[in-house]
């Protein structure tokens, strides 16, 4: 008996919903005829009952790339299985092949059907795949940042959904930088090279650039709808400056009052109109996006709330906003809001406290009854103060690690609030252990000394933050990977700590040269310097220990050569050591130094060296940590010792010829509570030093020393040879210094720093007068003579916006006072970058006798700061100076800004 034309076809439809498109695939299932004997006839397919075969073999046809034996395991189906005809299974394959979005046709066919097994071929139709894509309709550096965020690589199959996501991209790109009507289009070619491949054609219409063009809050009763604005800290309103706007108003002003100009107008009516009309029509905020993004636009709104509630505005909500374009570019933001009632603090309760009493948490909380409800305000009272003072710091710092406490409100009584604090004590933490982690390079002593958390000790979070902060000081980790983990284990009342660190290049490189002067005296000048922060002496002779230094153990060496051609070259060398004998904080500090000097010319032959210039110096000083008043304090002491040779050399000094010997002994006290959030970026504290250095009184001890003055005549010093009168320099030097910074905003990227310089130069005996040397340079950039004039025994310092103006001696007392205002653009380890604003005022004096602490030459200007870890610290300034008639004649010029203003560069150090 022959059965034919016997066709079972399935049709199965998909719908696949990708970005709000419907696509509606037709995948068909067809079992071929075949031919039974009449033997076989009572296994015809009964289509009422359903059939079940035995998979005998499966294989696959169509597929050019993939592999075949993948896609049937992908299927689902497998040689043994069961399957039912009719049924599922075979549809659901289907299915669940569709769901790869690799093919744009699949089939499952019956192959041969004997007795109860069936064979079945699986047919597919790949989608073709990408060989290369254009962007088309924008600027090259524009294409350039749009590849690096698509996900379109050769080789890679082109379906719908890529297609969908690679247009959202586009979109979502453009859209970030204001086009909110960007087009996007993808069309797909067939590439004639490369079999089964398309050509990517994505064709962009940018569209014009929207911006906010006004912000409208309507129902704000309470709150003056530009402090609503301010908050919002990423949505803003475009820049404008409408005139029409202006005449208008002037012109509705007019019809209901008498004629005036239009800024007469502003001026007569109330300030809250005048605000709100200037505000509409007027925005010269140059420095603020308006573009409209909506995840910031959301975040802004919640800023909006959160700036309510601090008002006591708790129940403050958004009704609605309504977003619409009034033009092609031009976007306006309406927000409704509901202020709801004002609140306020009553009463404030505590519970669950055994070890302080109420009055002390009342003080630490410090809210009184009647302030205004504020949740920021109480929850930073009670554990969120970053400067510590809160409840939570009073309990941690005692070792109450598993202190909790939960703010309550226990009743609301018309506009007031009563509060709850119900505090869980806990046990105190005693600290078990403390690990270190990521130290590649620094021996982990150098950090565990810096520590304040010891085990053994009770647990408190001040010392936690003061051990962070001692870590970054070091100088040799990355502040913003550092990471602090304390792990509890509440069951034995102990407490794990681990430091987390990340090391970072901490080494600088000093390269600069040049070629100048004239003559012999001119030539190769420049300055090449190295400063290794993280040296090991004791390592020195370990050849496995230079990779490329030894380093690790926190030790300070610094080696600099300064060349000026011929006419002065300098050697520097010094070293320190942080922690003399391992044990306690004992610095030890060792400096040398050597200075050769020449000058030039004379009338006959200005290659001729015509005078001569050396100086050698010496120093050692320890420094310690005191205890009291607090261990930000330290102490140093040291000595030194400076030998000069003139020999014609009258370019500084008072005289030309004759040696002269410097012994000093220096005392400082100095405390250093500065934080960086960034290399030379101080973003709070306070710097203060304090610091003397003497010389023995010779002229006391010794005043008729034929040694010391071998022509002293009766204790005559005035009419003592200048080589005699300072073969021994003697003076008393004292030096204050003063820096404060003060973050102006939560992220404390701006910063306020202001700073006090006072130096004092001394003598013993008025008839020997003051001593040649220690004396002050000031102004000028503090750069082009800084290393000169410091090996010349003189205090160099700056004054922005004025050339060098004291007398070529020097001068025996300064004050200088600055103000700046800075502001961090980048704070990265690759390269610090903030710019400032700044106001000096300063002058010199010869003597105590003509001393004016109120005649001051002022300057302002403005600068910028670029740190770059190998290269150190560079800098650039505009100074304007106002007084600079006071050092001189008027500048000539008629260019105001060239007459007074002068631009400083600023190279490996920040000048005083």
């Amino acid at each position: 008996m022959n059965l034919n034309n016997m066709l079972s076809r399935f049709y199965f439809t998909k719908m696949l919903f990708t970005h709000g498109r419907l696509m509606v695939a037709f995948l068909s299932i067809t079992f071929f005829s075949y031919t039974y004997s009449h033997a076989q006839a009572p296994n015809l397919l009964d289509y009422a009952k359903g059939s079940e075969y035995e998979i005998e073999n499966i294989r696959v046809e169509g597929a050019k790339y993939l592999d075949g034996k993948i896609l049937v395991t992908l299927s689902g189906l497998a040689v043994g299985d069961k399957i039912k005809i009719p049924g599922d299974q075979i549809p659901k394959a289907i299915k669940t092949l569709w769901k790869q979005r690799l093919f744009t046709n699949i089939s499952i066919d019956a192959d041969r059907i004997e007795g109860d097994k069936i064979a079945l071929v699986i047919k597919v139709e790949e989608r073709p795949r990408v060989s290369r894509y254009s962007l088309k309709g924008i600027k090259n550096g524009e294409a350039e940042e749009l590849r690096k965020k698509l996900d379109l690589r050769t080789g890679q199959i082109f379906t719908e959904n890529l297609k969908s996501i690679t247009i959202h991209t586009c979109k979502d790109y453009y859209v970030d930088k204001g086009f909110l009507s960007a087009e996007v289009t993808v069309e797909e070619q067939t590439d004639s090279i490369l079999v089964n491949s398309v050509l990517v054609k994505i064709t962009i219409d940018k569209g014009p650039k929207v911006k906010i063009n006004h912000i409208s809050f309507y129902g704000n009763r309470e709150v003056p709808e530009s402090k609503l604005k301010a908050k919002m800290k990423e949505t803003h309103e475009r820049v404008k400056f409408d005139l029409d706007g202006l005449l208008r108003f002037k012109k509705n002003f007019e019809r209901d009052s008498v004629k005036v100009k239009w800024y007469q107008a502003i001026g007569n009516i109330s300030p809250t109109r005048a605000w709100q009309y200037m505000d509409r029509h007027v925005n010269l905020n140059v420095f603020k996006s308006s573009k409209f993004k909506r995840d910031d636009y959301q975040a802004d709104k919640d800023k909006v709330i959160e700036f309510y509630n601090s008002k006591g505005f708790r129940d403050a909500r958004i009704v609605r906003d309504t977003i619409y374009m009034s033009d092609k570019k031009n976007m306006e933001i309406d927000l409704y809001v509901d202020e709801g009632r004002k609140y306020y603090f009553r009463n404030i309760f505590y519970n669950g406290n055994t070890k302080y009493p109420d009055s002390l948490l009342n003080k630490i909380v410090s809210i009184k009854k009647g302030e205004v409800y504020n949740q920021k305000l109480l929850d930073e009272r009670i554990f969120m103060n970053p400067n510590g003072g809160d409840l939570s710091s009073l309990y941690m710092d005692d070792g109450y690690l598993f202190f909790s406490v939960t703010p309550l409100e226990i009743k609301v009584d018309g506009d007031s609030i009563d509060i709850e604090l119900r505090i869980n004590e806990g046990t105190q933490a005693t600290i078990r252990d403390v690990r270190i982690i990521g130290n590649t390079k620094t021996n982990e002593k150098v950090i565990r000394r810096e520590l304040r958390t010891l085990p053994g000790n009770k647990f408190s979070r001040t010392d936690l933050i003061r051990s962070q902060r001692e870590i970054v000081n070091l100088g040799y980790f990355d502040p913003a990977q550092l990471d602090v983990v304390p792990i509890p284990n509440p069951e034995n009342g102990t407490v794990d700590i681990e430091y987390r660190v990340v090391e970072k290049p901490s080494d600088q490189l000093e390269l600069s040269a040049g070629w100048g002067g004239q003559g012999r005296a001119g030539g190769l000048f420049g300055t090449l310097g190295v400063n290794f922060t993280n040296f090991s002496i004791k390592n020195i002779i370990d050849k496995k220990a230079w990779t490329p230094l030894p380093s690790g153990d926190g030790q300070r060496l610094s080696v600099r050569i300064n060349s000026n051609g011929r006419s002065f070259q300098s050697y520097s060398v010094s070293f320190t050591e942080p922690w003399l004998g391992g044990k306690k904080p004992l610095s030890l500090d060792i400096a040398f130094n050597r200075l050769r000097a020449n000058t030039f010319g004379d009338v006959l032959d200005i290659n001729k060296i015509t005078g001569r210039y050396f100086s050698t110096s010496l120093y050692l000083g320890i420094t310690t940590r005191l205890k009291w008043p607090d261990d930000f304090f330290t102490v140093s002491a040291g000595l030194e010792f400076q030998h000069y040779i003139l020999d014609n050399y009258g370019a500084f000094f008072i005289f030309d010829n004759g040696r002269s010997t410097n012994l000093n002994a220096q005392l400082t006290l100095a405390r250093d509570s500065r934080v960086q959030s960034a290399p030379t970026f101080n973003e709070s504290g306070i710097y203060m030093m304090i610091q003397g250095k003497f010389t023995p009184p010779y002229t006391a001890m010794f005043p008729t020393s034929r040694y010391t003055y071998p022509s002293m005549q009766e204790k005559d010093f005035a009419n003592l040879p200048d080589a005699e009168r300072y073969r021994f320099v003697e003076f008393h030097k004292w030096k204050f210094e003063f820096e404060w910074y003060i973050p102006l905003i939560k992220s404390k990227k701006l910063v306020l720093k202001t700073s006090t310089l006072m130096g004092f130069l001394g003598l013993y005996n008025p008839k020997l007068g003051y001593s040649p040397f220690e004396r002050v340079e000031f102004g000028g950039d503090g750069l082009s003579n800084l290393n000169q004039g410091t090996q010349l025994g003189r205090d160099i310092i700056s004054m922005r916006g004025y050339d060098v103006v004291t007398p070529q001696g020097g001068s025996a007392i300064y004050n200088k006072y600055s103000v700046e205002l800075r502001y961090l653009f980048s704070g990265s380890q690759s390269a610090t970058i903030y710019a400032l604003l700044f106001a000096d005022a300063g002058n010199y004096w010869t003597s105590i006798r003509n001393y004016k602490p109120y005649d001051l030459a002022r300057s302002v200007g403005v600068g910028v700061r670029v740190f770059l870890p190998m290269f150190g610290l560079l800098g650039f300034d505009y100074g304007f100076g106002f007084d600079r008639n006071k050092f001189g004649p008027e500048p000539a010029g008629k260019n105001v800004f060239a007459k007074y203003g002068k631009f400083r560069i600023i190279l490996g150090r920040e000048p005083q």
